[in-house]
């Protein structure tokens, strides 16, 4: 076996802040996002059939024990252990017959069996199951070839849970698994956070709705159907979907207006410094306070975080697969900020090169990359674009992720650790 030793610097090995005009690197950027995130506070009740996918707004307690009584584990017959005494084979009669559901399932005397099957009580007198495969059917009784234990196939009383024990916290977003343990624990609905309201506001002049006619110098538009699938999910409800004005008047009314209604806006294009970016001045000129304008990655460098009062605002680049990433490094962790669930963890792990790399010193590179699976020392692969284009997505579909090439790398060889970080969909 072989042993990696794992990159030590935290982080992307991007925090040269101070000579790149003040730009903050991802980590950092996503540390001040964490730090100005506050959790919807309103809360509802939904039945657990709805609640898949929702934040936990307060812990979930069983009601009684799970299983409530002792129950059998398999099908077969339910015995006293006791009775089994000196050398097999023992001949034991049959003299109940109890089914799952069943409720008067009466008792079995010692040196007696019950046919039972799985899920039904255990009869008084009862500690252990036999099961059927392993015993011989006679007319009226059972042969048991061998010695079982006491409590064999039996489920115990509270073994998986006693009444008030906490299943699930609060702060959970609920899966299949949780809500499994939900219903065992007796509760037929749960209280969630609201979901997180959302905004969003795509500019640009020259893009055109897909299905439409399109302007002889105009491209169709990628990020508002892009974005809306990324958005949208069941923790998020995307309330307000616009295509922004382009100027600094027109947009400053369009976000006032939008921040009466949401918790978070997200916007796309305009937020460069150039003349006709006018999304940052409009929302200077609303108050706004910026956590941060622009991260030492690429694609996605102008991507920007403020709070206009108690709305957040995450300013994603224009060109497509900047607007993408961003959302996916910043966007799902503000959503689930806001959505009030458990800290975020960071979901990157480290994979092996399948070639040598080169890049271009200066920034961390967020390059798309493929996983290849695993080689034969264990170790995962990941197959890897040449470069990263803003403007292209016709890659994103085959992609898994993308990994973080650090600003200070210029060439890495086949079979160098690199972080991975996987696409949330």
């Amino acid at each position: 076996m072989t042993a990696l030793t794992r990159i030590v610097e935290q982080g992307c090995g991007c925090g040269a802040a101070d000579e790149l005009g003040g730009l903050v690197s991802i980590d950092e950027a996503i540390a001040r996002i964490v730090r100005n995130a506050v959790e919807v506070a309103e809360t509802e009740i939904l039945s657990l059939a709805s609640a898949r996918g929702r934040v936990l707004g307060e812990p979930v307690c069983a009601i009684s024990a799970a299983p409530p009584f002792d129950n059998a584990a398999m099908d077969g017959y339910a015995i006293n252990s006791a009775c089994l005494t000196g050398n097999g084979p023992w001949i034991l009669p049959v003299t109940n017959r109890i089914a799952a559901g069943q409720k008067n399932v009466g008792s079995v005397r010692l040196g007696n069996a019950a046919q039972i099957f799985t899920g039904a009580p255990m009869p008084e007198g009862a500690d252990a199951v036999v099961m059927q495969e392993n015993v011989q059917r006679t007319e009226g009784a059972i042969v048991v070839l061998q010695k079982v234990r006491s409590s064999s196939h039996v489920r115990r009383t509270g073994e998986d849970m006693v009444a008030g024990d906490v299943v699930v916290s609060a702060g959970r977003r609920l899966t299949a698994r949780d809500i499994a343990a939900c219903a065992a624990a007796g509760s037929a609905a749960v209280r969630v956070r609201r979901r997180v309201r959302v905004a969003l506001l795509v500019t640009g002049d020259e893009v055109s709705t897909t299905g439409d006619s399109r302007k002889t110098s105009g491209i169709w538009d990628v990020n508002t159907p892009m974005l809306r699938a990324a958005i949208e999910t069941t923790g998020i409800e995307l309330v307000r979907v616009e295509t922004g004005e382009d100027n600094r008047a027109g947009l400053r009314r369009q976000l006032g207006e939008l921040a009466k209604s949401v918790d978070l806006i997200v916007t796309t294009g305009g937020i460069s410094v150039g003349e006709e970016d006018h999304v940052k001045p409009a929302l200077t000129d609303l108050g706004l306070l910026m956590a941060f304008t622009g991260v030492v990655m690429k694609p996605g460098k102008p991507v920007s975080y403020g709070k206009l009062g108690a709305v957040h605002w995450l300013g994603l680049p224009g060109n497509p697969l900047s607007a993408f990433i961003a959302w996916q490094m910043f966007g799902t962790v503000l959503s689930r900020c806001l959505s009030g669930g458990t800290a975020p963890h960071s979901r990157r792990r480290h994979v092996v090169l399948s070639r040598p790399l080169r890049h271009k010193f200066g920034r961390c590179e967020l390059r798309l990359a493929e996983l290849s699976g695993f080689d034969g020392m264990g170790r995962e692969g990941v197959h890897f674009d040449d470069a990263t284009h803003s403007g292209r997505v016709a890659r994103l579909p085959i992609a898994d992720g993308v990994i973080l090439i650090p600003s200070e790398v210029e060439n890495l060889p086949e079979g160098a650790l690199v972080e991975f970080q996987p696409f949330c969909d």
